[in-house]
C-alpha cells in the first residue's frame, strides 16, 4: 500500500470507528465486529496489506495495546466490586478453562490422529477469553460493575492460564512426559509474583507521580512506567499482563497505601491519576483497540476448509459448554440478563494466536492443523460473540436466555442502567 494511501486510511479508520461506536449505541451492532471485518477485507480478502508488513512491529503494537487497556481497566475496578466478585471470577475462569479445554481435547482426541498431549495441547491454547476484546465490549454493555470485573479479571486469569498450561504441554510433547507440579507451581507464582510486582510499582509510583507532574509534557510517563513493569515481568518468567492490571487497580484505589505502617516509613500521601490522565487513558485505549482489531481480521489465515471446520464445530461446542458453566459457577445473585451476557463472553485473541503459531515453529507434529485451527477458532469466537450480544439485546433470542437462566433474578432498573 502507498505512504499517502496508509496515512489517508488511518485516518479514515478513526473517523469509522467514531461511527462505528455511534451505530453500536443505536443498533447494538458491536463496533469489533465491523474492525475484523474491514480486516478480514483487506487482508485474507483482497489481500492488500499482511501481518508480514508490519514486520516485528505488528506483534509489539498488539502487546502494547493489551497492556494500555488491562491498565486502564484496572483503574476501572474498585475494592467494593473485588470483594464481591473473586469467589464467581476464580470459579468462571477455573471451570470455563477446563470445561472447554477437556471437551476440544476429547474430541480432537477421538476424531484425528493425534495423541493426548497434542489433543489436550489444542484444548489449552482455546480454553480462555482475550483480555484485549472482552475489556472494551464489556464497558460499552448494560451490565452490572460487578459483572463486568468478573469477565475482565476471566480475561486476564484464563490468559495466563492458557500460556502457562499450553507451554507445559509443548514441553511434555519435547521431553515425552507432563510434569504436573511444575505447571501448577508456574501458574500459582506467575499469579502471585505478577500481582504482587504491579502492587509495589503502584505504591511507588503514586508517591512520585506528583513530582512527575511537575514536568512539561508528562502526561505520557505513567503509560511508559507501565510498558517498563510488562517488559520486566515479562522477562522474569511471570505475566506481564497481571502485573499492568494490578498496578492499574492500586493505581485507582490509593486508599490501599493509607495503612499506619506504610506512613510511619513514608509520609507522602500517594496520589492517583487525575482527571485529565483519565481521560488520556480512555483515548489511547479508543485508538488502540480500534488497530488492534483491524489487525486481528489482518492476521487470520484460513488454510484449508478442514481447519475452517473444526474451527466452526468446535467453536460452538465451547458456547453451548459456556451456558451450563455460567449455571454453576454463577451465584444467584447476578440478573438472569448478565447471566446471559457472560454465557455469550467467550472470544478467543492474541494468546491463542500466538500459541497456536508456536506450535510451527517449534516443528510440532501437526502443527499447522493446529495453528489453523486456533485461528478459526479466534475468528469464529469472536464473529459468534459479537452477532449473539447484538441478539441478546435486539431479538427473540433474549428471552431464550433469560428462560435458561430464569433461576437468576430478574433485571431491576439499576442493573438494566448497567450502574
Amino acid at each position: 500500500m502507498d505512504i499517502a494511501a496508509a496515512i489517508i486510511f488511518v485516518g479514515l479508520l478513526v473517523f469509522l470507528a467514531h461511527f462505528f461506536v455511534a451505530l453500536f449505541e443505536r443498533t447494538r451492532v458491536p463496533d469489533v465486529l465491523m474492525l475484523i471485518g474491514i480486516g478480514l477485507i483487506l487482508g485474507p480478502g483482497l489481500k492488500v496489506v499482511t501481518p508480514s508488513d508490519f514486520g516485528r512491529v505488528g506483534p509489539v503494537f498488539v502487546t502494547i495495546a493489551l497492556v494500555i487497556i488491562l491498565f486502564e481497566s484496572g483503574t476501572r475496578l474498585s475494592t467494593g466490586i473485588l470483594k464481591q466478585s473473586w469467589r464467581k471470577t476464580l470459579q468462571l475462569s477455573v471451570g470455563g478453562f477446563l470445561a472447554s479445554a477437556v471437551a476440544v481435547g476429547f474430541i480432537i482426541l477421538y476424531t484425528t490422529p493425534f495423541g493426548p498431549i497434542r489433543s489436550f495441547l489444542l484444548g489449552s491454547i482455546v480454553g480462555g477469553t482475550a483480555s484485549a476484546v472482552v475489556v472494551p465490549m464489556v464497558q460499552q454493555l448494560k451490565m452490572t460493575e460487578q459483572s463486568k470485573t468478573v469477565l475482565v479479571l476471566e480475561s486476564v486469569i484464563t490468559d495466563v492460564l492458557c500460556i502457562v498450561v499450553a507451554l507445559a504441554f509443548f514441553q511434555a510433547y519435547l521431553l515425552g512426559e507432563l510434569r504436573i507440579g511444575v505447571m501448577l507451581g508456574q501458574t500459582i507464582a506467575s499469579f502471585l509474583l505478577a500481582a504482587g510486582f504491579g502492587m509495589c510499582a503502584a505504591f511507588a509510583w503514586s508517591i512520585t507521580l506528583h513530582k512527575i507532574r511537575t514536568l512539561q509534557n508528562s502526561l505520557l510517563t505513567t503509560p511508559a512506567f507501565v510498558f517498563m513493569l510488562y517488559g520486566i515481568v515479562e522477562l522474569l518468567g511471570y505475566s506481564g499482563g497481571i502485573a499492568a492490571l494490578a498496578f492499574g487497580f492500586a493505581i485507582g484505589n490509593t486508599q490501599l497505601f493509607a495503612m499506619r505502617i506504610i506512613k510511619k516509613y513514608v509520609p507522602t500521601e500517594p496520589i492517583s491519576l487525575n482527571q485529565t490522565e483519565k481521560i488520556l487513558f480512555a483515548e489511547l485505549v479508543f485508538i488502540l483497540k480500534t488497530f488492534f482489531f483491524v489487525y486481528i481480521g489482518l492476521s487470520v489465515q484460513l488454510a484449508d476448509y478442514n481447519s475452517i471446520l473444526y474451527g466452526f464445530l468446535l467453536t460452538i461446542v465451547m458456547y453451548l459448554l459456556r451456558i451450563i458453566v455460567v449455571g454453576i459457577a454463577i451465584d444467584r445473585t447476578t440478573t438472569s440478563s448478565d447471566a446471559s451476557f457472560i454465557a455469550v463472553m467467550i472470544p478467543k485473541g492474541l494468546a491463542a494466536a500466538v500459541l497456536g503459531s508456536y506450535a510451527v515453529q517449534i516443528g510440532l507434529g501437526g502443527g499447522e492443523f493446529i495453528q489453523n485451527v486456533s485461528y478459526a477458532i479466534v475468528l469464529f469466537s469472536i464473529v459468534i460473540n459479537s452477532i449473539l450480544i447484538f441478539l441478546l439485546e435486539r431479538t427473540p433470542l433474549r428471552t431464550t436466555y433469560l428462560w435458561l437462566f430464569k433461576a437468576y433474578p430478574s433485571d431491576h432498573p439499576r442493573a438494566a442502567a448497567g450502574k
